[in-house]
């Protein structure tokens, strides 16, 4: 059609008899009649009407010769038919298809004389090929005669020879042949020598040879022969891949990673090597367990055999229950290490093929091996995942299928250590925090540590009951990183400890577990430690660290030249941290017998048994907290109990004031003479002296709701609920009958209250001592409880040195001797006196002999600083407020009796002062005041009394009455007494 359109477009004086001999027979195209040609010439023409109209023609119709007009024509065909535009339509193809014969027509006749032109020379071109047919003929006939007279003859030769050289490679070809055939022994040789990349590369060239010579017979029972060892050696090799799960061997897996690499199937060889460590944690695990229970059974049965791992556990004896599962963990750890140098390998072969592969020419050989090591490497790192789990899933079964809840605390504290162990392996090993175990130790952690802390609180509870609270000798430098329990802080913090092994210590925590034991050894062997240096001796002999200091003991302080150095020095005392004193001469030395009753023992901590006891417990619960994180919150809490528990003991003991006042022997006149005399003791304790601190009330008010179980009344115990809180407290401990507080002579248990407090002080610091380390220990949310126990309970502990003393210095001077004396005495005297009264020098007698009986006390047990300071406060503002109620309780009161009221006031201090340190003296203003209170007028009087609410209602009553009584009227007495009365009044 193309060649129309061009034909259509040309112009030329061609004929048309010339135009059909140059179309060509293969262009399918209906040449007009002559009836045609003639209507068409009779038809008027219009040259640009029939160009316009064969220019509307579409281009498809000149596109190709397949071209199918009918179907085009009506694929255009709306889907309404309508007759009038189809006719139509129609008109239009007959205009453009008769226009288009006639230009056809047209060329036609153009081309005629060339189609004349043609013909004749096909016709000269007939007669030259019948010439052609008649050469070859002869030709033919001469190849012929050529044939018989030379080739059959002189090239019968070559035949020969090409014939001989045939069988010549026949021949080898037979010889190859048979050592095919003897292929197979060489095989089996080289897969006993465990050579599967040789065994594979000679299969795999047998089998090319065969396919060479696969038209001879034997050849294809062969070749079908080699396929049948291929698969063999592939089934050895799985078994050989099998064998590196449970202990790799570098050349063994070389061999075998070459030989899935001759075969194709490096991605298959992952697979398949995935499945096996997944088998062999499964089958070597219940092997393990499965011994255990066999060997402790006992007998032949084999029904074990068949249980589930699961079940399998659960048969495990408590005494098997720690070999099994160390042998269960260094199992565990040989599949893993070897998985782990599996990747090492992989990693090294990567880095060697990485080099060479760059410098290749194979671009599709090196592509397809760097998807291989793609395909592996995370192949690998996804397995390490998996495989974790797996060993997790296994370990879980084994700690939940015994109850640990009656284990010893050594034998769980190691069981808490291989978990521990395991789970270090874990984040070394894929990076996992390994919260299967973390939720199945703790599980049975919370169970176990609920059982222990109770049975711990028992036995504490028996230890304050039994206790003399007697002191504990122990060396000066006592510390509890002495201890075996606290051995786990003291490595890492202890001076003794040489440079050397720290370096080494910090070297092994560099390097992980897996290159610690790369080329042997087990990180889960069982050690035993050696008692060498388990523990220090931490006891002093006889409480003293020598004989030497022990004879110094004794000796007199006067002698100064036998004082130890340890004295002369800045005395610094180890409970409190009271500071120093800045200048020690030796007449502070001397006088030191007054204040410090330490009997030169080296300040050597003040503790008992049960202190020493509790602070074992504490390191034992702090172990177990540092190896199993996840009960930090319950371990510390637990702790806290045991010393609330001690502290709310001591307070019980020692602290609560159940003595009776002494009624005083000599009967003085006047009931409420008497009355006052009764109540004079307690109404120091009311105005704030031996009253314990709000916060440390509130402390023992928590101490006694959450953990003390007071035995509530029966009808309250039934309710189950109330059994469940009462399961969790501990019965109020009773003080030893063996404990006597009522004895004079000993200062009314002296000894023993400053063992248990200075004990429980000393308690408090060791806590302090653990509060970093605990804060790290403890969850974030969980902070706010660890600072509140801190800030309220152990900060509190020296404040029970008040109540607990106060007791003893309540008793330690006879203080209503005194009152009984002041009130013998005439205050309305009309002259000045020179001399004090007599009761001073009682008083003063009771104080020397209450530092007499000190220094006895202190022969028994040293007493500090701190607490003699309180002991001598207590006794002093006592002795103070006592004097204040004995001028209270004047009728009649001259200036020249309230001058003998400071006479003796300052008598008393000067002779008070050379007994004690104590500067300056407690309440020393309190009396002063009062007492110059005596000379005030009526507005300061009254300015006086809102001013100093310190003084009791009776108190300053007697102001008003006895000192303004005499001149003042009555009715500015009674304001004043109505300003006491207001002033009261809020108390009631």
């Amino acid at each position: 059609m193309q060649k129309i359109k061009s034909l259509m477009t040309r112009q030329g004086p061609k004929s048309p008899q010339e135009s059909l001999s140059d179309l060509s027979p293969v262009e399918n195209i209906r040449i007009p009649s002559k009836e045609e040609l003639r209507e068409m010439r009779e038809q008027p023409i219009d040259p640009q009407a029939e160009q316009e109209i064969i220019n509307s023609i579409e281009d498809v119709y000149f596109s190709n010769d397949s071209f199918d007009i009918v179907q085009h024509e009506l694929e255009k065909l709306p889907p309404v038919l309508n007759l009038q535009e189809i006719e139509e339509y129609r008109d239009k193809l007959k205009k453009q298809q008769a226009a288009v014969s006639k230009k056809v027509a047209d060329l036609i006749l153009e081309k005629q004389p060339s189609y004349v032109k043609e013909l004749d020379r096909v016709t000269s071109l007939q007669a030259n090929l019948q010439l052609g047919a008649v050469i070859c003929t002869n030709a033919r006939r001469q190849l012929g005669f050529a044939k018989e007279d030379f080739t059959q003859a002189s090239l019968g030769l070559l035949a020969n020879q090409r014939k001989r050289q045939l069988l010549t490679g026949l021949l080898k070809s037979l010889r190859t042949i048979k050592t095919l055939q003897r292929t197979d022994v060489r095989l089996s040789e080289m897969l006993e020598e465990e050579d599967y990349p040789g065994a594979i590369q000679l299969c795999l060239e047998c089998q090319k040879a065969a396919s060479t010579f696969k038209h001879y017979s034997c050849i294809s029972e062969l070749n079908s022969k080699l396929q049948d060892t291929l698969e063999q050696i592939e089934e050895q090799l799985d078994v050989a891949l099998s064998k590196t799960c449970k202990s790799f061997d570098i050349n063994h897996y070389t061999k075998v990673q070459q030989a899935y690499t001759l075969l194709g199937k490096t991605q298959t060889a992952m697979d398949q090597l995935h499945m096996h460590f997944t088998q062999a944690i499964h089958n070597t695990v219940f092997q393990v367990v499965l011994g255990y229970v066999e060997l402790c059974a006992g007998n032949a049965d084999t029904k074990f055999q068949k249980m589930q791992y699961k079940d399998l556990c659960t048969h495990i004896t408590l005494d098997s229950y720690i070999p099994c599962l160390s042998d269960l963990c260094k199992a565990l750890w040989e599949v893993m290490l070897s998985y782990h140098r599996t990747m090492e390998w992989h990693e090294e072969h990567d880095n060697e093929e990485t080099v060479p592969a760059s410098d290749g020419s194979s671009t599709d050989g090196t592509e397809e091996s760097n998807f291989d090591r793609s395909y592996v490497k995370k192949k690998l790192e996804h397995g390490l995942t998996r495989i974790w789990q797996d060993v997790q899933l296994k370990a879980k079964a084994y700690l939940l299928g015994t109850d640990m809840s009656n284990f010893k605390y050594d034998d769980f504290i190691f069981v808490l250590d291989i978990i521990s162990r395991l789970m270090q392996v874990g984040e070394e090993f894929c990076g996992s925090k390994s919260e299967v175990l973390q939720e199945s130790i703790k599980k049975q952690s919370v169970n176990y540590f609920k059982n222990y802390h109770r049975t711990r609180l028992e036995e504490l509870r028996m230890f304050l009951e039994n206790e003399t609270w007697e002191l504990c000798p122990v060396k000066s430098n006592f510390s509890i990183v002495q201890l075996h329990e606290f051995k786990f802080m003291g490595q890492s913090r202890s001076p003794s400890v040489s440079p050397s092994k720290h370096a080494s210590t910090a070297s092994t925590a560099t390097m992980s577990l897996f290159e610690q034991y790369h080329n042997g050894g087990n990180p889960f062997e069982m050690q035993t430690d050696s008692k060498d240096d388990e523990t220090e001796d931490v006891l002093a002999s006889n409480g003293y660290e020598s004989d030497e200091l022990e004879k110094c003991a004794y000796q007199d302080y006067d002698s100064d030249s036998d004082v130890p150095e340890e004295l002369k020095r800045d005395y610094v005392d180890e409970q409190t941290g009271d500071a120093p004193v800045k200048s020690v001469s030796r007449d502070t030395l001397r006088s030191r017998k007054k204040s410090d009753y330490s009997l030169n023992k080296v300040n050597a901590p003040i503790l008992t048994n049960t202190t020493l006891n509790v602070i074992r417990l504490v390191g034992k619960y702090m172990q177990m907290m540092n190896i199993l994180k996840p009960i930090a919150f319950d371990v510390i809490h637990c702790m806290s109990q045991l010393f609330d528990y001690y502290l709310y003991a001591v307070y019980t003991f020692f602290g609560r004031n159940d003595m009776q006042v002494p009624n005083p022997s000599v009967s003085v006149p006047g009931k409420e003479q008497s009355t006052s005399r009764q109540t004079t003791v307690c109404s120091y304790e009311s105005s704030g002296l031996g009253l314990i601190s709000s916060r440390l009330r509130t402390t023992l008010n928590r101490i006694q709701e959450g953990l003390i179980d007071l035995e509530a009344a029966p009808e309250t115990t039934g309710s189950h609920v109330a059994g469940e809180e009462r399961k969790e407290k501990v019965p109020s401990p009773h003080l030893s009958q063996l404990v006597v507080l009522t004895a004079s002579g000993t200062l009314y248990g002296l000894a023993e209250r400053v063992v248990a407090t200075e004990s429980l002080v000393f308690l408090a610091e060791q806590f302090e001592c653990l509060q970093p380390h605990l804060d790290t220990m403890i969850p974030a949310a969980k902070k706010p409880f660890l600072q509140q126990f801190y800030s309220q309970t152990v900060s509190t502990t020296s404040e029970l040195r008040k109540p607990i003393y106060w007791i003893v210095a309540a008793k330690a001077i006879d203080y209503e001797q005194m009152l009984l004396l002041m009130a013998g005495v005439k205050w309305d005297i009309k002259e000045i006196m020179s001399q004090h009264n007599i009761y001073v020098d009682v008083l003063l007698k009771e104080f020397e002999q209450f530092n007499k009986r000190l220094g006895d006390v202190s022969r028994q047990v040293r007493i500090p600083l701190p607490v003699s300071n309180v002991l001598w406060e207590h006794c002093i503002r006592l002795a103070n407020r006592t004097l204040v109620e004995g001028y209270a309780n004047v009728k009649k009161c001259s200036n020249e009796g309230r001058a003998l009221m400071q006479l003796d006031f300052q008598q008393f201090l000067m002779k008070l002062e050379k007994l004690t340190d104590i500067r300056p003296i407690p309440d020393k203003e309190f009396v002063e005041t009062y007492i110059k209170a005596y000379y005030l007028t009526e507005n300061d009087m009254e300015q006086f009394i809102k001013n100093h609410r310190e003084y009791s209602t009776k108190q300053l009553t007697n102001l008003v009455s006895v000192c303004l009584g005499s001149h003042i009227n009555k009715k500015a007495r009674q304001k004043l007494l109505a300003a006491i009365d207001d002033i009261d009044r809020p108390k009631r």
